[in-house]
This record gives C-alpha cells, structure tokens and sequence, in this order.
C-alpha cells in the first residue's frame, strides 16, 4: 500500500524516467540512458519511502502505541507543559529516511488542539529540533482523561507536514493521522505516571509498537520500568 501523498512524486518520476529513456534511445546516447536509470532508482526509492503497510495491535486500556517508525533517540523529564502538565515526560523518535513516514495517534481519546508552529530545520536527532523546528503540536485526552501531546517535527530534508486530524475529532490508538516527508522526528510528551516501555535505542513500528501505559507509575522515583525495552512488533 502507498500513501496518497506519494502519488503525486512516484507519477511525476515515473514520467520523467520514460521521457528520459525515449530521448535516450531516440538519441543513442549514453549520458542520457544512464540518466533516465538514475530517475528509475529514485522513482523506485520514492516508492519504498511513500509504503503504507497495514499495521495492528491488540488494545488494551490506557495503552500508548508508537507515534511513527523509527529509534528512539531520548527519554526525558521536562519541567512542564501548559497542556499536559507538571511534571512531564518526552519520548522522542527519530524517522530517517529509510522508515516508514505514515504517523499514527499513539492513544484512543479525543483531539483537543492542533497547533502549527513555523521554525527551522535542524537535524531532526538534535535535542532543540523539537523546540526550534517546524512542527504541528497535538494535545490529546485519552478516553480515560489523561491529557498528552504528540508532535510531528520536521527535520533538515523534510519540508512538509501532513495533519489529518482536527480538534474534536475521536481517534483511535494506531489509525493513521499524518505524514512527514522525509528524516523527520516524532516526540510524545507524556503524564510522568505514565509506564514505559521502551528504552534509548530500541526501534519501534507505527501503529504497532507498545510504547507504554498511561495510569500510575510502579515508582516515583523513574516513570521508566526496569525491565529491558524491546523491539516491540519486529
């Protein structure tokens, strides 16, 4: 399955690459058959970039499922958040190029805004991307009133956010919401009661991937469970 955002750059490569090959064959030329091979590569790549596979994930209550495929590059406390409140904690999930770019809603509840802020575009992995770039806000409550945040951030090749969801629409944990084109990052921001399990390092899987629990923490010391985080889904 292809996004349909991806439509649209697979036609336009598509077409390029038989107008190249025609010239070239009309032509006999060689630089312009290795040419039209370069845009069949990059059609194809456009292809793999833009796939939509299916993805599914027995829900349980309270359960948070990844926001996108990709690393998980931080785990973090942050001091607070005017939305989900004090204090709070912040998953983040690095997309490169490579993996699946389709976001889904990481929680069943209700959208409560959606926010598009303008900004730069730093590498998606760098700490300040997910202050300082461009990228759409969502705030969140969970159908059993927990309020969080997820953000599609976009990163130093990606140039283009897509949003599908609106404040008051209903959402299901693991439907697909958006999209971001190209290395990109997702962060989640989290009530600090809410169970990890993931850790720094693990890669996770859209729609598939059990990130956490929302609820309250085993301990208060560390809203992250001791045991070791897996490849959840692979």
């Amino acid at each position: 399955m292809i996004a349909r955002d991806g439509w649209t750059f697979i036609l336009i490569g598509l077409v390029l690459t038989v107008v190249a090959l025609w010239l070239a064959t009309r032509w006999d030329n060689r630089i312009a058959f290795v040419f039209s091979m370069v845009l069949a590569l990059v059609t194809v790549f456009t292809v793999y970039f833009f796939r939509d596979p299916d993805r599914s994930v027995i829900l349980e209550p309270d359960m948070l499922v990844a926001p996108a495929d990709g690393r998980v590059v931080e785990i973090d406390t942050l001091e607070s958040h005017p939305f989900v409140g004090s204090p709070v904690i912040q998953v983040s999930i690095f997309l490169s190029v490579f993996d699946v770019h389709v976001n889904r809603i990481p929680a069943t509840g209700t959208i409560d805004y959606v926010n598009y802020n303008s900004g730069k575009f730093l590498a998606a992995f760098e700490d300040k991307a997910s202050e300082e770039n461009e990228q759409t806000e969502i705030g969140m409550t969970s159908t059993s009133g927990q309020q969080l945040v997820f953000k599609q951030i976009a990163g130093i090749i990606a140039r283009r956010i897509v949003c599908r969801v609106d404040s008051g629409d209903r959402v299901t944990a693991g439907s697909r919401f958006g999209l971001i084109r190209f290395g990109s990052r997702v962060d989640l921001l989290l009530p600090v009661s809410s169970r990890l399990r993931v850790k720094v390092g693990d890669h996770v899987r859209g729609g598939e991937s059990v990130i956490g629990y929302l609820g309250q923490a085993e301990s208060a010391s560390s809203p992250v469970e001791s045991e070791k985080g897996t490849d959840a889904g692979l």
